[in-house]
């Protein structure tokens, strides 16, 4: 896509990237018509991977990066763009301290602060918009603010955004809900500077559908034409054993009875639906949520007919990524850096959300509605988005 350029010459709809990954986000952002002008990453193999495709970048923690510039131009000066010029700062700050498949130590963890150098950026860049995710437990995590009662994490960051002049939106989506074929789910905060009406960018993608074109996306359907999956990771003997007798879309609950105990080992006993075991996908399902490995015994991400787990360029697949895109490092470090992404059309759908709002296009004005009840309906959905 050809990039608008502005009166200053700059490109339309420039973008400052954080914590940026792979560059799921970014690539949706591309998709819907911005131009992510830097990304920045802290880690070695991501930024390798946003050179590799082209991308600008700066690597660095961003705590330090912030001390030595606490005016934030280190950035406006990589992506050669003006302040005044910057149309969103975009990025997920890392998530595994709120991640409900950890230990949840939320702001405890050091991780779990890195929010502060989000909101920072945002206050000292001055962007017209931005747009932070997360997974979902940071829309239930606690902090002990020193007093008998805990305060929630998130009306804690939305305060921060408040404090500093934005107007925000926020909810957990579902990508699935976005052509995405596979189940995951993201908190999404989404602030204007200069309050204008954002919102939850509207589903695209539904279970049923009379149109095949808007039903949810499946695992075959991301896969379809694939010749090659390239490499993937190693299963353990033991997984190999079992996973040989589960059928696709099947898990530990259809092995052979007598075998279903020693098969579990001390989890046979555990609480909890254990899907994760001996789980083999179902080409006519999305998949299930991507984690950073797909190989471990608990949540195995194992391929619906051959004996392997999904494979790095399945997984790419999966979230969106572009067959040409460069993943660095070794691969469970490609394996990380695919599933830690947000899905690119879940970016993409955000960015054309931010775009149809500053174009003021995001709907027909009318002066009469007919079929009043329906249409009720669809604004409820629209305003379900909970607004600060």
């Amino acid at each position: 896509m050809q990039n608008v350029r502005s009166l200053s010459n700059t490109p339309a709809y420039p973008v400052i990237s954080l914590f940026s990954g792979g560059m799921g986000l970014d690539i949706g952002m591309e998709q819907a018509g911005l131009h992510v002008a830097v990304s920045q990453d802290f880690d070695k193999w991501c930024i390798e991977t946003i050179r590799a495709n082209n991308h600008k970048a700066i690597e660095g923690d961003i705590r330090e990066l912030i001390e030595q510039d606490p005016s934030c131009n280190f950035l406006l000066e990589e992506a050669k763009v003006r302040q005044e010029d910057v149309f969103a700062v975009v990025g997920g700050p890392p998530c595994q301290a709120y991640s409900t498949a950890g230990r949840r130590r939320g702001e405890q963890d050091e991780r779990g602060q890195l929010y502060q150098q989000f909101v920072h950026v945002v206050n000292s860049v001055r962007p017209r918009f931005f747009v932070m995710e997360n997974v979902k437990g940071l829309a239930s995590m606690m902090v002990d603010n020193g007093t008998v009662f805990e305060r929630p994490l998130l009306e804690v960051i939305l305060d921060e955004f408040r404090r500093i002049g934005y107007h925000t939106v926020h909810d957990v989506v579902d990508a699935v809900h976005y052509g995405t074929p596979q189940f995951r789910e993201r908190l999404i905060i989404i602030g204007s500077r200069d309050n204008e009406p954002v919102y939850l960018p509207m589903p695209t993608h539904f279970h049923f559908h009379q149109n095949p074109a808007m039903r949810w996306k499946t695992l075959g359907d991301a896969l379809a034409g694939l010749k090659d999956p390239g490499p993937s990771g190693k299963l353990s003997e033991k997984i190999l054993k079992y996973l040989k007798l589960v059928p696709e879309g099947g898990n530990w609950k259809s092995l052979p009875q007598n075998l279903v105990e020693e098969a579990m080992g001390g989890a046979y006993k555990s609480g909890g639906g254990k899907v994760g075991f001996f789980r083999r996908l179902s080409f006519n399902e999305p998949s299930p949520t991507l984690v950073t490995s797909p190989s471990q015994k608990a949540t195995l991400l194992g391929h619906p007919r051959e004996l392997r787990p999904l494979s790095v360029r399945e997984y790419a697949r999966i979230q969106g990524f572009p067959d040409h895109w460069i993943f660095k490092g070794s691969l469970a470090n490609c394996y990380k850096q695919i599933g830690n992404a947000v899905p690119i059309p879940l970016g993409k759908a955000i960015g054309e959300m931010l775009r149809a709002v500053a174009l003021g296009n995001s709907k027909v004005n009318s002066k009469r509605m007919r079929g009043t009840s329906v249409h009720n309906k669809l604004k409820q959905y629209q305003t379900g988005s909970r607004h600060d």
